[in-house]
């Protein structure tokens, strides 16, 4: 019986996603090869819940006493989104004490989380991108030169960050300003992306022991201006598993979805989500933890591939570096 650590908490606006990603792990984590423990992190400070009851960590080791037994830990199932978990600051702390998790490691995290720098890297990889322009907090807001390289309408984002919080699809010029501002509430680095009209989709991908498999694509259509935090957890859009394309065309994604993977040396369970216009697929990001929780697009295509959470979640563990 291995006793894993299912991490989840942090700092970010995230912060509710993760919990709700936590419990899905418990709720679906082999209870015949794991005991698994939710361990919250926040303000740098490690607590286990065990019925309603909060136990310290101890940092140095990473273990908690429970009834006058020391608890270790064999693995640990990444469920934080967002900081410090996703873009790779938390992973140097369990490499030093020799723990494996369930995410990527800190290099292709850090990179990931990037929005800028992954962009230009699944370019030069040779994938499909939209344009893209970097605002650094305190520059000059200058509008021509942004404009002159991305043009109008355009997406406005936090350049590190998930569940589209801190964007704006913005229309004219004179939003501009605004929409780099709100994003600022969220990160100190803003991405300003062409917008691309069409059809936008999702992938699930994962190392399933043997080889690396895509599951079916989900197509999203959002009651919103766009796939925003209301759409993608309040309802406010519809998410159809298998997505109304092509076979071709899903054939297409899935494989390029596995190549991103490999190249771009992803671990665990990944989601890659696209825009299709005009039949070519653009890649928009790269999650590096995806939500798990119940509204979330990975169980949804996990379901529909006939496959088990609780069959994914062990292949994940066993397959942890």
């Amino acid at each position: 019986m291995k006793n894993i650590a299912i991490l989840t908490g942090g700092d970010s606006a995230e912060y509710d996603i993760s919990i709700q990603s936590a419990n899905t792990v418990l709720q679906n984590l082999n209870s015949e090869l794991f005991t698994a423990y939710i361990i919250h992190l926040k303000d740098d400070k490690f607590t286990a819940l065990i019925k309603n009851e909060k136990i310290e960590i101890e940092e140095s080791n990473f273990t908690f006493e429970l009834e006058n037994k020391s608890i270790s830990f064999d693995a640990v199932f990444m469920a934080l989104h967002g900081p410090p978990a996703e873009n790779g600051m938390i992973q140097p702390y369990f490499d030093d004490l020799n723990i494996p998790y369930t995410s990527c490691n800190a290099r292709v995290s850090a990179l990931t989380f990037d929005k800028y720098e992954c962009n230009n890297k699944l370019q030069e990889l040779g994938f499909k991108c939209a344009s893209s322009f970097i605002y650094h907090k305190g520059e000059k807001i200058d509008t021509e030169a942004i404009l002159k390289k991305v043009e109008l309408p355009c997406f406005v984002k936090p350049n590190g960050g998930g569940s589209s919080y801190g964007i704006s699809k913005v229309k004219h010029e004179s939003n501009l300003t605004t929409a780099i501002n709100f994003a600022l509430e969220h990160d100190k680095k803003v991405l300003i992306e062409q917008f691309i009209d069409g059809t936008e989709i999702s992938v699930g991908v994962f190392f399933n022991g043997k080889s690396i498999q895509a599951l079916p694509i989900t197509e999203i259509i959002s009651e919103n201006e766009f796939f925003d935090y209301q759409a993608k957890y309040e309802g406010k859009s519809q998410e159809i598993t298998p997505a109304r394309i092509s076979k071709k065309l899903t054939t297409e994604i899935q494989k390029t979805t596995i190549e991103i993977y490999r190249k771009m040396q992803l671990s665990s369970i990944c989601r890659v989500d696209y825009i299709i216009m005009n039949q070519k697929s653009f890649v928009i990001e790269i999650n590096t933890i995806p939500g798990l929780s119940e509204e979330s697009i990975i169980p949804q295509q996990v379901n529909s591939a006939n496959l088990k959470l609780s069959a994914i979640f062990e292949t994940c563990l066993l397959n942890t570096k």
